[in-house]
């Protein structure tokens, strides 16, 4: 009896769509078991807070004290002292959703290894596979280190002189949040898939690691840069990932101007998403995978 070949029934949305919950409820279960970790880790990565809170004093103290006063709060790069506390605060919340340690290397590992072969049977690809488990290690992070977080902004609630900002500005801000969040994922999935044409990428994460560390705005606002360099850095993508959402939240965007912002970043986003694909796509044909 000759063989045929019967083909697969192809696969629906709901049936992908049972898929991606059960892999994320999986890997949530998984990493709610790291519940004490995630809560005193981020309780550890807020004391870093109190040595800015004495350096930045000292700044605004050696700058009041050098400058003539005529009683009016001294500002750097259009922040207060308060201010100042309150975007490293905001900062940390911002890398919390677009940090992604381990992806890059990961998914080199993967293509290294051959682990990536499993990906070309089963009915999920890689990137959909790792979106979902970073889905739920941020859930997971997040329900457990609320209450880290709860504690350390009502300790620190006098540095937020403004308070609340108005609706449309915390719409603006979670919508940051959560693009921000995705184009963190897109942007180092990107450069984990440049291992499928450079086995070994480790130069090129820590290199991304220094300009990421620097450029997004996680250790000093963008609006201290000079001109034409801030200009040029608030061109990049990276800005995203920490500044833009603390600055929204501390009202430095021009509420005639977040919209645009905004719609930049949507657009990053699809520019990453797409880019992702696209090397995934070509990486997966040059592949070549041996043994068993």
């Amino acid at each position: 009896m000759s063989g045929t070949t019967v083909p697969l029934p192809p696969i629906g949305f709901a049936d992908r769509v049972r898929t991606w919950w059960v892999i994320c409820r999986t890997a949530l279960a998984e990493r709610m078991a790291y519940r004490g970790d995630f809560a005193l880790g981020t309780l550890m990565r807020f004391l870093p807070i109190i040595t800015q809170i004495f350096l930045w004093g000292a700044i605004f103290d050696a700058i009041a004290e050098t400058s003539p006063g005529d009683g009016t709060p001294k500002r750097i790069g259009g922040f207060d002292l308060a201010e100042m506390v309150a975007y490293f605060l905001l900062t940390m919340i911002a890398r919390a959703f677009s940090s992604m340690p381990g992806l890059a290397s990961g998914i080199a590992g993967q293509v290294r290894q051959g682990e990536i072969k499993k990906y070309l049977i089963q009915p999920i690809d890689l990137i959909a596979f790792l979106l979902l488990s970073r889905v739920a290690h941020k859930l997971a992070y997040y329900a457990v280190a609320i209450g880290p977080f709860a504690l350390v902004f009502f300790l620190c609630r006098d540095y937020f002189t403004a308070g609340f900002p108005p609706p449309h500005v915390m719409v603006a801000f979670i919508a940051s949040l959560m693009m921000g969040f995705l184009i963190g994922f897109f942007l180092e999935a990107a450069i984990g898939l440049i291992s499928f044409w450079m086995l070994e990428i480790n130069s090129l994460v820590l290199i991304f690691m220094l300009f990421s560390f620097f450029l997004s705005g996680h250790m000093f606002p963008l609006s201290l840069l000079p001109e034409p360099i801030g200009w040029y850095v608030n061109l990049l993508p990276l800005k995203y990932l920490a500044y833009f959402p603390a600055a929204i939240f501390l009202r430095k965007i021009p509420d005639d101007e977040l919209m645009t912002e905004l719609l930049i970043e949507a657009a990053w986003l699809v520019f990453f998403v797409i880019l992702c694909r696209w090397m995934y796509s070509r990486g997966v044909r040059r592949y070549s995978g041996y043994g068993g």
